[in-house]
């Protein structure tokens, strides 16, 4: 493969432009430490492993978020409905109280805070990091998980958030 592709990188524009295309689930991590609730949302989330469990996600190394998430011994991730896109992007703003009304969220078993009408959750420990270029990806190793609404997903795609439509049965 290196014979054919010389040792160099597409326009960051044109790679934008290349993923835009390819549409992915929404998540809200979410996580606290000392008392002060914190959280982002990610377009990244993947599972990694079933034996043991484990999940992955992706953060920008520039988040203003992630040193809160970052010494946390525990987080959580928020599976979102197809309907919670303004969610989504409460949570992807920046210098605004993101747990303020109209956050519906409570406090989980562990501490970790928990978006009310969210899919499913999942309780992870924090289980390795690694630098990627310009973000960490960060492995979570399931500690709990509970499905509440196996509805339609909220998805991301060419920028902006959307549902799922599946075709009729053939």
């Amino acid at each position: 493969m290196t014979d054919t592709l010389p040792d160099r990188a597409i326009a960051t524009d044109q790679f934008k432009q290349a993923l835009a295309v390819h549409a992915s689930g929404v998540v809200i991590i979410t996580a606290q430490h000392d008392g002060v609730p914190a959280g982002l949302t990610a377009t990244s989330f993947s599972s990694v492993s079933l034996d043991p469990p484990l999940v992955s996600f992706y953060v920008d190394r520039s988040s203003t978020t992630w040193p809160l998430l970052s010494v946390a011994d525990h987080f959580a991730v928020n599976v979102l409905a197809s309907d919670q896109a303004e969610l989504a992007a409460r949570f992807a703003r920046r210098n605004i109280d993101r747990f303020a009304e109209p956050t519906r969220w409570q406090a989980g078993p562990l501490g970790a805070p928990l978006l009310q009408d969210v899919s499913a959750h999942l309780i992870c420990l924090p289980h390795d990091r690694a630098e990627v270029g310009d973000h960490l990806l960060v492995v979570g190793l399931v500690a709990e998980a509970h499905v509440h609404s196996p509805g339609r997903p909220l998805l991301y795609h060419q920028g902006r958030f959307g549902r799922f439509l599946a075709h009729p049965e053939a």
